[in-house]
């Protein structure tokens, strides 16, 4: 039998370590090794990463890097690539790695090469893109398609609309690209209300073709566009699928050659790197789309081969485990200094807390530690007008990964220098701090006197030390952006994996589905024998008397 991860010697050594560092400061770290950037910084695949601002020393590392060896982290990287069933409550692959596998080698699962299903499907989204971008697919009154609606939910959406907005510079101007989600009607209205039914495509994302929330938009889009010039027979001209269920999407009107492929081994908040990204390669083509997997690949090539010391996941994700089981930290903020990069905090918060918010391990045994990390963030420079505040003053420790390009996509004026400036002025303020004595001599400075300099100083204070991550690529283009995904992936994988939990499931989110659809029964009035609560029952009452009549 496994030991558990708590009585792991490295466990206790770094247990121990801990209280060793607490008092420490990071700025005396920094005035007493003038080398410490040098020394924590690397960088693979595009990305270039600064860790030296965190609260650790070179024996934190290596403490780290041996408990990641005492939870056999590198066999269970390899375990992954190798297609094993690491998903072990579904008893499944996880191997979205292989979507962007660039080689010509297998990769089997059941014994099977699932390579040649993977490159038909990249070939059947490049005659895809091709015919729609060339013109040679038109609506139903013969016009070029102008707009693309993708109809998803959860890893169908988010990864998607994530990287096309990330790589906005690099659309196709002869199209629009946009979202649906919401089972809000709000959502769906407005975004029809701004299209034309002859020019408009619907792409749907559903694994099952019967996720609620995408089945009913899907609805609602099938009965718009057959009010408003469409038929039952250029339905197929309007809408393609994205399904596992090729019968049920045969059925609704999509023709079988429109209907593109998922599998059980690619979890849905992996997905964009499948014919889930679509949307993305129409949006920026398909020679985009293989950049982006180019990029994700180099950042896999290295997550496999590189020392445990040198390689950038495993570099984040033990820096998450040591801030948040030995330092106390129970959340982590996700801050892109991009506009385009505006919509990662909401990807990584699903990518982390639907893989790591576990409170089970492997063997089904109640964690004794602390797993997944509330995920949470913002673009840019908008934070630090708002949530910084508790960054820097607030009693909480929030390690914070700031994201920056070095160029940008619209040098306008000095505003990339006075945003990059920004960015650094926040890492460098989180670490260093106000002290009362330079708070005080501040307000002196100024021409405050000595008793309200005195009484006002504390205020001002601004402890320090607290911690964060700069990640730097030259540009946002699709490669780099594919390997920053790719990147967080693996820090997700790798926090698993010493945590010895399983993070390709997600059993907390089909309870609140099971219970949602007995509820809706009572809501429609539906013959219904569940046995709700009675906070429950009396909002369902109060939602018969005033919602169902509006």
């Amino acid at each position: 039998m496994k030991p558990n991860l708590t009585d792991l010697p490295s466990w206790s050594a770094l247990e121990s370590h801990a209280e060793q560092i607490k008092p420490l400061h990071m700025r005396d770290m920094f005035a007493n090794d003038p080398e410490r950037f040098e020394r924590f910084f690397t960088e693979a695949a595009g990305i270039k990463l600064d860790y030296s601002k965190n609260r650790i020393t070179p024996e934190t590392k290596s403490l780290l890097t041996e408990l990641a060896r005492e939870a056999q982290l590198p066999e269970k990287i390899e375990a992954m690539f190798q297609g094993k069933a690491i998903n072990t409550t579904e008893q499944r692959p996880a191997l979205h790695i292989a979507l962007r596998n660039l080689t010509n080698g297998p990769i089997e699962v059941d014994g099977s090469d699932i390579m040649p299903e993977v490159r038909d499907t990249l070939q059947q989204m490049d005659k895809f893109v091709w015919r729609i971008h060339s013109a040679q697919w038109r609506g139903f009154s013969n016009k070029p398609f102008t707009d693309i609606i993708s109809i998803g939910i959860g890893g169908s959406f988010l990864g998607p609309k994530l990287v096309s907005a990330a790589l906005k510079p690099y659309w196709n101007n002869a199209l629009n690209c946009h979202y649906v989600a919401n089972i809000d009607g709000s959502h769906i209205t407005e975004v029809l209300k701004h299209v034309n039914p002859e020019t408009t495509l619907f792409i749907i994302q559903s694994k099952s073709f019967g996720t609620q929330e995408t089945l009913e938009n899907t609805k609602v889009a099938r009965s718009w566009f057959l009010r408003n010039g469409g038929n039952l027979e250029t339905i197929a001209k309007h809408f393609v699928a994205v399904t596992a269920n090729t019968q049920s999407a045969i059925d609704f009107g999509i023709q079988e050659d429109n209907i593109f492929p998922m599998w059980d081994w690619v979890g849905g908040r992996y997905s964009l790197w499948s014919a889930i990204g679509l949307p993305i390669a129409l949006a920026i083509g398909m020679d985009g789309f293989k950049a982006l997997l180019s990029g994700a690949n180099a950042m896999d090539n290295h997550f496999r081969t590189a020392p445990l010391e040198e390689n950038l996941p495993v570099t984040l994700g033990l820096l998450g485990i040591w801030y948040g089981n030995f330092l106390g930290a129970d959340s982590h903020a996700i801050l892109p200094y991009d506009h385009y990069l505006r919509g990662l905090p909401a990807h990584i918060q699903q990518l982390d807390m639907e893989s790591n918010g576990k409170s089970v391990d492997l063997n089904g045994d109640p964690t004794d530690y602390t797993t997944g990390p509330i995920i949470w963030g913002g673009a840019g420079a908008n934070g630090q007008h708002a949530y910084h505040q508790l960054l820097h003053q607030g009693t909480r420790l929030s390690p914070a990964d700031f994201i920056i390009p070095l160029q940008s996509h619209n040098p306008v004026a000095n505003h990339h220098a006075i945003l990059f400036a920004n960015c650094l002025s926040q890492t460098q303020a989180l670490m260093q701090g106000k002290t009362a004595q330079e708070a005080k001599q501040e307000l002196l400075d100024k021409g405050l006197g000595e008793d309200e300099a005195e009484k006002l100083a504390p205020h001002k204070v601004i402890s320090g030390n607290k911690p964060s991550n700069t990640l730097l690529f030259d540009k946002a283009t699709p490669r780099t952006v594919g390997a920053l995904i790719a990147l967080y992936e693996h820090k997700v994988y790798v926090q698993g994996a010493i945590w010895n939990i399983n993070s390709f499931d997600q059993w907390g989110v089909e309870l609140g589905k099971q219970l949602g659809n007995e509820i809706l029964n009572k809501l429609l009035q539906s013959s219904s024998s569940a046995q709700l609560d009675a906070s429950t029952e009396g909002l369902v009452d109060l939602y018969s008397q005033y919602g169902a009549s509006i």
